[in-house]
Parts: structure tokens; C-alpha cells; sequence
């Protein structure tokens, strides 16, 4: 067994998942409606602002943790954000799986 041929049938699995199916579903219906989608844009830029200044300052931005979480709760208001958050989450955990397997396969060598 080519441990490529693994890793692309691996790709293949992950694109038939359902975790990946119902994110792209749902990242296609958040594209379709642009107020939404900005809106969305607006919040991923605010989340990635303030764990960027917390990764080079180590401090908390409070104001920007209030701004991410007043966002979200305005945008989970929305079925289709709240679908693609769950969607968003699930694919996440699978990915994260899925490493977390790569990983304890080669913990002996990477440490």
C-alpha cells in the first residue's frame, strides 16, 4: 500500500463526509446572500483581529472579545449563519480527529 494512494483515498472520504458535504451546503447558501455574507466577512475579520493581538501581546482584548461575541450572537440569529456555524464545528471536530490520529501515529519521532 503507497501511503500516498492512503492519503488521497483519505481526501476522498473526507470530501463524501457528511461533516464536509453540509459545510459546503451551507457555506454555498451563506455565499448566495451578500448582507449575510458581509456580515459574516465582518466577524471572522474581528475574531482573527483580536486572537492576533492576543498571540503577539498576550493580552485579552476585552472590548474586541465583547464585539466577536455581541456579533455572534446577532449573526446565530440568522437559520442559515446558525447552520453554517454547526456545519463550521463538525467539520472542524472531524479535521481535528483526524490529526489528532495523524499525530499519535508519529508521536515517537516528532518528539
Amino acid at each position: 500500500m503507497n501511503i500516498y494512494d492512503t492519503a488521497n483515498r483519505l481526501a476522498q472520504e473526507i470530501r463524501q463526509s457528511e461533516e464536509y458535504v453540509n459545510y459546503k451546503m451551507a457555506k454555498e447558501a451563506l455565499n448566495m446572500n451578500s448582507e449575510l455574507k458581509e456580515k459574516m466577512k465582518e466577524f471572522a475579520q474581528k475574531r482573527y483581529e483580536v486572537q492576533m493581538e492576543y498571540m503577539q501581546t498576550g493580552n485579552k482584548n476585552e472590548d474586541g472579545e465583547k464585539k466577536i461575541q455581541d456579533l455572534y450572537m446577532e449573526l446565530i440569529q440568522n437559520e442559515e449563519a446558525k447552520r453554517y456555524f454547526d456545519a463550521e464545528t463538525k467539520f472542524n471536530i472531524v479535521i481535528a480527529d483526524v490529526n489528532k490520529i495523524i499525530g499519535e501515529a508519529i508521536r515517537d519521532v516528532i518528539q
